[in-house]
């Protein structure tokens, strides 16, 4: 399951999201390459500020079991999705893609322990959003290369799969710094056990 799980972690997701932009530029849909990366730069924010929101606060939602909505099930949905849109040309093809890769990457975080099942079910809603996002506004990409497109795919995944990188640490340590500032927050177990980092 770890395996499966590092291909969508950060240190392969945004090398991979970046070269897929270059080689739609260097194929001529430029359209295509910045509604992509504003897309999923969208999509990351939206499970940034979601992160920071629940673990600024995490007692307050601690009955809902949602302390950090899965970042890794978000990035795979989108980015499942925009491929599926560039490869297949099929508009139809767009949404069942985002959504087999939220399955599939969201079991494996299940299995992993390392969400609950309502915080997979966030990051899956944020990436299928952001999926129906390219599909609106992306338009129909024209006849691509598809083999040179799969060909980056493949490299940059091979590349850094297993690379990690420590956003986490970071968005928990900011979450703190967050919480000191919300009265609310101040003074929970959870808010006292983190100290001030």
């Amino acid at each position: 399951m770890r395996y499966l799980t590092d291909f969508a972690d950060q240190a392969v997701v945004l090398p991979l999201v970046f070269a897929t932009a270059i080689a739609l530029v260097l194929q001529g849909w430029r359209r295509g390459a910045l509604v992509w990366l504003i897309v999923v730069a969208l999509t990351f924010a939206a499970t940034l500020a979601l992160k920071l929101t629940f673990l600024s606060c995490s007692p307050l939602f601690g009955p809902m079991d949602v302390h950090s909505p899965s970042g890794h099930v978000a990035a795979a949905t989108v980015v499942a999705g925009g491929l599926a849109a560039m490869l297949s040309r099929r508009r139809a093809s767009v949404l069942p893609a985002a959504a087999v890769a939220a399955i599939v990457i969201g079991v494996s975080r299940l299995i992993l322990g390392l969400h609950s099942l309502p915080e997979v079910i966030i990051g899956a809603v944020i990436g299928l959003t952001g999926a129906a996002a390219l599909l609106y506004f992306a338009g129909a990409p024209p006849r691509l290369r598809t083999a040179e497109l799969v060909a980056v795919i493949v490299v940059v995944a091979a590349l850094f799969h297993g690379l990690h990188l420590p956003a986490e640490a970071a968005i928990r340590s900011t979450a703190f710094r967050v919480a000191q500032y919300i009265p609310a927050c101040r003074g929970t177990p959870e808010f006292e056990r983190e100290g001030p980092g």
